[in-house]
């Protein structure tokens, strides 16, 4: 499910810090994070995403469109983040055999409300990217919209997960912020065209609460070339790296995307890869 990154919502209030921090914090603070805020989100976003749809990112390009995952007919297919499970519902209808996983419990639940009320069942567990509960060899394809990547501290680890559990010759496909946002400021006006910070500065982006000095929310960086050492490692060849146009069409803001952004600069980066045989 798309989820994208936490700061876009109102919170408690926080001080930002720019520290390293590790998979467990990252984790326990972005799971209850997400509990927090799963009610809203589904009310305020879930027409847009539709119950039985999958979209990339705030530009609203659909899987229908780019086809990065390919023919999912008939296949094993593992979401990770499913949230609400929209996107891996989408794959069940076109006869896709699809699971999801997401890390927040609340999100799971209106998974379940969205199941019963579509009538398309999306199984799901609750668990993280960096230790995925199934077997080597399980999944024809393993896919992540927003879900997961730029939460998780341990990235080596979440993508050699994925790649232990898909079969020879996987398909591997998601969707995170653009690196190159990294270098601006999280705002759809104008400011958010000025650039204040280094692209290669990969130091992770925490949240703090002021009331209980609890880390609230996490965000990792990784550029470009980082994502494609990491795929290249783990035995992934690269095929599809897309970088959504924002459409004429789309008025609709969505935290930091915007028209203003989006008609300059990506604010998406969508990869596909399959894993070597």
């Amino acid at each position: 499910m798309q989820q994208w990154p936490a700061q876009q919502w109102p919170h408690p209030p926080v001080t930002a810090h720019r520290r390293d921090t590790s998979e467990l914090e990252s984790r326990r603070a972005n799971g209850a994070d997400w509990d927090r805020y799963a009610d809203e989100y589904q009310a305020t976003h879930g027409a847009y995403l539709g119950d039985v749809g999958f979209l990339w990112g705030p530009e609203g390009l659909t899987e229908g469109e780019a086809g990065v995952l390919g023919d999912v007919a008939g296949k094993d297919v593992l979401e990770v983040g499913s949230g609400a499970g929209q996107c891996s519902r989408w794959v069940r209808a076109r006869g896709g055999r699809a699971i999801g996983l997401d890390l927040s419990h609340r999100q799971l639940q209106h998974s379940r409300r969205i199941d019963e009320a579509s009538g398309v069942v999306v199984p799901s567990v609750l668990g993280t990217a960096t230790d995925l509960p199934f077997a080597d060899d399980s999944f024809d394809a393993v896919f992540s919209s927003f879900g997961a990547l730029q939460f998780v501290a341990d990235i080596d680890m979440a993508v050699s997960e994925t790649a232990r559990v898909l079969r020879p010759g996987g398909r591997y496909a998601f969707s995170i912020t653009h690196p190159t946002r990294w270098m601006f400021p999280d705002d759809p006006g104008e400011d958010g065209l000025v650039a204040s910070q280094s692209y290669w500065d990969r130091t992770p982006y925490v949240e703090v609460d002021d009331e209980t000095g609890a880390t609230s929310y996490v965000e990792h960086h990784r550029t470009l070339g980082d994502w494609v050492g990491l795929l290249a490692g783990a035995g992934f060849r690269l095929t599809t790296l897309l970088e959504p146009r924002w459409p004429a069409a789309n008025d609709r803001p969505w935290g930091g995307w915007s028209r203003t952004r989006g008609l300059l600069t990506p604010g998406t980066a969508i990869f596909g890869c399959d894993l070597d045989g």
